[in-house]
């Protein structure tokens, strides 16, 4: 069974240092995404109201770590 656990900015950032292998979602709406100075290198941009869609495109087998504001 899938589980969401909420992480902080700086265990984020610790799993992007040591390159652990997950995916980085960015689930931010096209307007928040475009007048934010925050880019996540790496991250997958599909917009929460998208996502029911478009969950095909993710890899189920890798921990999925999604990001908004």
């Amino acid at each position: 069974m899938d589980s969401i656990v909420r992480i902080a900015k700086e265990e984020l950032k610790k799993k992007i240092d040591l390159k652990e292998d997950f995916i980085l979602l960015d689930v931010r709406n096209p307007i928040d995404y475009a007048n934010s100075n925050v880019k996540l290198p790496g991250s997958i941009r599909i917009a929460l109201d998208e996502l029911e869609g478009r969950l095909n495109e993710l890899d189920r087998k890798k921990d999925i770590v999604a990001y908004c504001t």
